[in-house]
């Protein structure tokens, strides 16, 4: 099939670069001309595991090309992903310009289009933004009807940044909610022979389980370190706690997030908790656990800053600060926050994350360093010896795998602080504390 990929970003890039590895021809669209000229060039435009290597066969086989030019994309392609950002604006609700200026662009460009086109909304969008807002504006743009002259879907996606590309290959489920038998046949034929259930429903309902996973997960994140806090107050094991509690697989809980550690981030969780927090409230929905978990989640970074201060030594060094390993993302990373306190405290910091380059950072991500947290750049080093070489207290932010062997490196007089339980340092280093062990 011939698809078109609005906006390449995270989700974008890899589903344009995954869609291409199956046998279709992608083009993708962005108005950052750096990200279309990386792409054009064989270069993936954000950090993922295996999606260089894709880009770069993707093009070389003429499967992939990307364009500033939104009208001859959806001219030239029979259906159109939406991977576009929706940002939280100050309230918690979500910012859907990005989308009703896309739905614009396709709209404007389905009026000059013969024949059925299918419009698939990937992004994560909240339940009744497709026939509220992306469906109106879609139809006002291209005079036509949205279920008889164009098809619209909403296909979330539940790709993990880091993994992003083995999730691809691999999900868990594949949800399509459609206008149409017809649109919805057209997606799914996209993943044929895909492992997981393919499972089809009411566009609301596709809607809004994106949202369920995520403050799920967020959920997990905030119940564990909960019970790691008072586990560590016991003196018991909150490991071994969570360990046993993780047997019970009959209830369909994953044991990825049920492990005590440092605060949830990243461009997704919080994100989306404050969406549907401020959609709930503006129901007059009450939903106390939910609204309780960003104060349990601040609790946790304030716990993570009480550590270092405790310590009583100026000189820090924070090994990995993306909100975890494997990804250059640093949107609503906890760790900005920790670097950001403890600089306002007057502390001496050096920062090595080996994903995260200044130079390379592009679109959304660079947009928020340079506009956010400017003066990082200034503290980061270029090696994980830096780090040693200048820290009294060492802060382990992330599962970075140069970490690996770090137990060995450190001097006797060092204390580490480690938010994420690398078990070979607490085993062989005496300086050690956990977060909630």
């Amino acid at each position: 099939m011939r698809i078109s990929i609005f906006g390449l970003g995270y989700v974008g890039a890899v589903s344009a670069a995954c869609f291409a590895e199956r046998g279709h021809t992608v083009t993708g669209v962005d108005p950052n001309a750096d990200k279309v000229e990386l792409i054009n060039s064989g270069h993936a435009p954000v950090v993922e595991a295996e999606l260089t290597e894709l880009t770069r066969r993707a093009v070389a086989q003429k499967r992939l090309h990307a364009t500033t030019d939104p009208v001859s994309a959806v001219l030239e392609t029979e259906l159109t992903f939406v991977c576009v950002p929706t940002p939280s604006q100050p309230n918690g609700n979500l910012d859907f310009r990005f989308i009703e200026k896309v739905c614009a662009e396709i709209g404007a460009a389905l009026r000059e289009k013969q024949g059925f086109h299918v419009v698939v909304v990937r992004s994560t969008i909240l339940p009744g933004t497709l026939k509220d807002l992306a469906i109106p504006t879609l139809e006002r743009a291209s005079g036509r009807r949205a279920g008889e002259d164009f098809g619209v879907c909403h296909n979330p996606e539940f790709l993990r940044e880091s993994t992003a590309v083995a999730d691809f290959r691999n999900p868990s489920k594949t949800v399509i909610g459609a206008t149409d038998s017809r649109s919805a046949d057209r997606v799914a034929s996209l993943y044929e022979g895909l492992p997981g259930p393919l499972l089809r429903c009411a566009i609301e309902v596709a809607e809004m389980v994106k949202y369920a996973d995520n403050s799920w997960h967020a959920t997990k994140v905030t119940f564990a370190n909960e019970v790691g806090k008072i586990c560590k107050s016991l003196g018991v094991d909150s490991h071994k706690v969570m360990d046993i509690f993780c047997q019970d697989a009959k209830l369909n809980l994953s044991s990825y997030y049920l492990k005590p550690g440092f605060a949830f981030g990243g461009s997704c969780l919080p994100k989306d908790l404050r969406a549907i927090t401020y959609h709930a409230r503006s129901h007059d929905v009450s939903t106390p656990l939910l609204n309780s978990l960003m104060f349990s989640n601040r609790e946790q970074i304030e716990q993570g800053i009480a550590m270092v201060l405790a310590a009583r030594r100026k000189k820090i060094g924070l090994l990995g600060f993306s909100f975890k390993a494997g990804t250059d993302d640093l949107r609503e990373s906890p760790l900005v926050e920790v670097i950001e306190r403890l600089l306002g405290k007057g502390f001496d910091l050096r920062l090595y994350d080996r994903n995260v380059n200044i130079a390379k950072l592009t679109g959304a991500n660079r947009e928020y360093i340079m506009k956010s947290i400017p003066h990082i750049e200034r503290l980061m080093v270029a090696s994980v010896e830096e780090v040693l070489d200048h820290a009294e207290v060492i802060v382990i932010g992330n599962r970075g795998e140069e970490f690996t062997g770090l137990a060995e490196r450190l001097r006797p007089d060092q204390l580490v602080i480690d938010f994420v339980r690398i078990q070979q340092i607490e085993e062989r280093h005496g300086n050690y504390s956990g977060i909630c062990w």
